[in-house]
């Protein structure tokens, strides 16, 4: 069978990115495939201090830097909505696209909050709705990594900031910890269940909680993700992580994941990269035995 390319990269994250620019290096054909902006929860991301080569640098350039790596590449982007990966053929909402090898790097969405769809002010990224609340009252439920970075970024846009934590504290390095107790607007509830909301015309007003009311002007949610792994069928999971060993390698012989929609123990920019990495590694490896 003659296929359209030797490895297609789904996802165009970190992950998908990284595993691109090692396949390209190596001389293989390979087409990387999304239906978002490149660089996926990257582009959500207000500020990254942890990865190596930047004291800090927001998620949004961070991605682009990468994807100036993948263009100056020649790598071939693609967009569209992957419907399902079967027998060799990646099926979109626009083509059918063969492969010899498949490496899926989709990473994962945001969780939603329960009855919060239909509501206007509700969000789910702080670096792409903050300035819509400069100089307002926004409330942010969560409590980990991701809920602290994305209130600290709140607080230098908007008049105050409640974070709502289930837990009685915040599960974060302490490194964010110490930059959230220093700033005057931000606000702590602990221990803390949202119970109701309020809204007028499709607009929150107030949420309602086992610690008291509080009216806001918006609300952000930052609790947790989950992995975007519906319509892959054949492959095994563990609560929607996909099971990989330790070459990436699902169960379906030519398919490899990495990133975050793996199953793993640590999700972190610099894990993604290095599961891209051997990925990436091992279809070259597959693809040089049978040519």
């Amino acid at each position: 069978m003659t296929y359209n390319f030797d490895c297609v990269v789904v996802g165009c994250g970190i992950a998908g990115m990284t595993a691109a620019i090692y396949l390209k290096r190596s001389n293989v054909n390979v087409l990387v495939l999304d239906n978002d902006a490149p660089g996926g929860l990257l582009n959500k991301i207000s500020v990254v201090e942890n990865y190596p080569g930047f004291n800090r640098i927001s998620g949004p350039d961070l991605a682009y830097k990468i994807y100036e790596q993948v263009n100056e590449l020649g790598i071939e982007v693609r967009y569209g909505k992957v419907l399902e990966v079967k027998d060799h053929i990646i099926t979109t909402d626009l083509e059918q696209i063969s492969a010899d090898k498949i490496i899926l790097a989709i990473g994962r969405k945001a969780r939603k909050l329960e009855n919060t769809n239909n509501l206007k002010n509700v969000s789910y990224c702080a670096v792409c709705d903050a300035n819509l609340y400069k100089d307002k009252i926004v409330a942010i439920v969560g409590y980990s990594n991701s809920a602290v970075e994305e209130a600290l970024y709140l607080a230098d846009i908007c008049k105050k900031v409640i974070i709502i934590s289930r837990g009685e504290k915040l599960k974060a390095e302490e490194i964010l910890i110490d930059k959230v107790n220093n700033k005057n607007n931000i606000e702590i509830q602990f221990n803390c269940v949202i119970e109701t909301l309020n809204s007028e015309n499709n607009i929150l007003t107030k949420i309602n909680t086992n610690k008291g009311s509080f009216s806001i002007d918006g609300l952000f949610i930052a609790i947790g993700y989950e992995p975007n792994t519906e319509f892959l069928k054949d492959l095994k999971k563990d609560n929607g992580y996909i099971i990989v060993d330790e070459k990436m390698k699902t169960n379906v012989d030519y398919i490899y994941a990495c990133g975050d929609i793996i199953k793993k123990d640590i999700y972190q920019l610099t894990t993604a990269t290095g599961e891209a990495t051997i990925a990436a590694i091992n279809v070259k490896k597959e693809l040089s035995v049978r040519s």
